[in-house]
């Protein structure tokens, strides 16, 4: 079996991680919200959703660091595809890669917003 590189290992590794849909991502849009520490393990674990850096930061931390679970909890739909144009330029490109991939609707997006 040929070893996989590692760029190839975290798109797998975040692709496992993807909600069927992405009407399954049903996560607070207002408030302020506490990550649990398995997500934000250090720094600033409560997120003003009202705060637009703040808000971003919140969707950042939950990619990169959320379990399946916790993107459907955590993340919502509307708040994801208004944010995905500028957000996909903050995040690692395996993150986008994985997501575009699996949502047309984001890819969609970022092609209109160019």
């Amino acid at each position: 079996m040929p070893e996989m590189d590692y760029a190839t290992l975290l798109r797998e590794g975040y692709a496992q991680r993807l909600p069927d849909s992405l009407d399954d991502l049903c996560g607070p849009t207002d408030g302020v919200v506490a990550l649990p520490q398995h997500i934000v393990w250090s720094g600033l674990d409560r997120f003003d959703l009202a705060n637009p850096r703040l808000r971003m930061s919140y969707y950042r931390i939950v990619l990169a660091e959320g379990q399946a679970a916790d993107l459907c909890q955590y993340l919502d739909k509307a708040t994801l595809l208004a944010l995905w144009p500028i957000l996909r330029t903050l995040i690692r490109p395996a993150i986008v890669d994985v997501w575009e991939h699996a949502f047309a609707d984001l890819d969609t997006r970022t092609r209109t917003a160019a």
